[in-house]
């Protein structure tokens, strides 16, 4: 590792949390240069929802690389792009009667949240942005003024002005609407609160700490915002494609955004980042806004064989199925380890195991690693554990991977009654 040590900046993050050297991956593995298998419940943050080394992407952009296709074109007309137009169109939008206009904006999540809140800004000339308590959107200056974590922003110097945070759901409480409150602010002339250009929301707070909005939540704020001229963005980057059950994270409710952001697992493991957004919000002039790396076209044909997953329930349905799985297995830690007062949060195939006590989670991502699992955490004082397995992972893996965090809470449980023991 000492080459990392004198040579990358010390901004480097997660190879502090997996020490290790990564040689290879294939599905829901990765193996070190020693030859150590490690599960993976982190899928590169949500970008490997389609597991590492897919064969069928891997063979598809083999074919093109032999084919001499273009890499780098800007923006310009592909043949890979205009298959992934094609397809994205009538494998996604269309079925779901989503009638949404496509902008490619750079090769990162943060890149098409830019892009929203300064299309939402130029269409209904207002500065204003609402955004949620322990909201991710991205660590660009756009992006983070709109993020809620501390540890981000307070070192960033940003202008804090031009952005208002409501509280999420639940926030205060099951007991207190916290969409009553945003409206009561809008309504009244005095509240301080600016008229918003936009609202940006995660249906489920990922880095947040696994915080799901309910249906009945995301349907009152889309009401909220057409009753105010309030345009409504998805920040779907981390738990769309698929990670929530269904394609959008925002099906399940039966909202219609106006925009949705979308990056991370649509390239499948590539760069690539996508604004959608209502055909009459298309009011860009012609290189008004750009970026050089745009045109990804190893993304395009990476993320058609993505999108081929899609032609039936087959995935939807086995993400449903493996829910139950992972549902009945961390509820099972839970109960088994009562002292914790642990809390279990979760969709789809995203699910956080919140402990309160305060370094725990890291212990247990620390002793997980040991065991051969990589998991990570989130929430605001990383309380908690968050499992984030590729969709594409086999039940047996799955368990598996389960079994390593159960295995590694009771080492650390018995070695703290151990260690109390001791000090009596």
């Amino acid at each position: 590792m000492r080459i990392f040590e004198q040579i990358e900046s010390r901004v480097r993050g997660y190879v502090r949390s997996f020490p290790v050297i990564f040689e290879s991956s294939e599905g829901s593995l990765m193996i070190d240069e020693s030859g150590r298998q490690y599960i993976d419940f982190f899928a590169g943050a949500g970008t490997l929802n389609y597991g590492h080394n897919n064969e069928r992407i891997n063979n598809a952009l083999i074919e093109y690389i032999k084919n001499k296709g273009p890499f780098h074109t800007l923006d310009m007309a592909t043949t890979a792009k205009k298959k992934f137009l094609t397809k994205l169109n009538d494998t996604i939008l269309q079925p779901r009667n989503l009638d949404y206009k496509v902008q490619f904006t750079g090769p990162t999540g943060t890149n098409t949240v830019e892009t929203a809140i300064k299309l939402a800004r130029m269409i209904k000339g207002r500065s204003n942005i609402v955004s949620f308590t322990n909201g991710y959107h991205g660590l660009t200056m756009g992006s983070l003024s709109i993020t809620g974590n501390t540890f981000y922003r307070d070192e960033a110097y940003i202008s804090r002005s031009n952005v208002s945070f409501m509280p999420y759901d639940s926030y205060l409480g099951p007991d207190v609407s916290t969409m009553d409150y945003f409206r009561k602010l809008l309504a009244d002339n005095s509240s301080g609160l600016d008229l918003p250009a936009a609202v940006i929301v995660e249906t489920i707070q990922a880095e947040g700490g696994v915080n799901i909005a309910s249906s009945e939540w995301l349907r009152e704020l889309a009401v909220v915002c057409y009753e105010f001229d309030i345009l409504l963005i998805v920040d779907d980057i981390q738990v769309g494609n698929g990670r929530a059950g269904d394609f959008f994270s925002f099906e399940e409710s039966g909202i219609k955004p106006d925009m949705v952001t979308l990056s991370k697992a649509i390239g499948g493991g590539l760069p690539m980042a996508l604004l959608l957004f209502r055909q009459d919000l298309d009011q860009w002039k012609p290189g008004e806004h750009t970026g050089t790396f745009r045109g990804n076209n190893l993304a395009f044909v990476a993320a058609c064989e993505c999108l081929q997953y899609w032609d039936n329930m087959d995935l939807g349905n086995a993400i449903k199925h493996k829910f139950k799985i992972m549902k009945k297995g961390i509820e099972a830690i839970v109960k088994k380890f009562p002292e914790l007062n642990a809390a279990v949060r979760g969709r789809g195939m995203i699910f956080g195991l919140e402990i309160p006590e305060r370094g725990f989670c890291s212990q247990i991502s620390e002793r997980c690693f040991e065991n051969g699992l990589i998991i990570e955490l989130a929430g605001a004082d990383d309380q908690v554990l968050k499992f984030l397995p590729p969709l594409v992972i086999d039940e047996e893996t799955l368990l598996k991977g389960i079994a390593i965090v159960e295995q590694s809470i009771g080492e650390l449980v018995e070695e703290k009654k151990g260690k109390l023991t001791g000090e009596m």
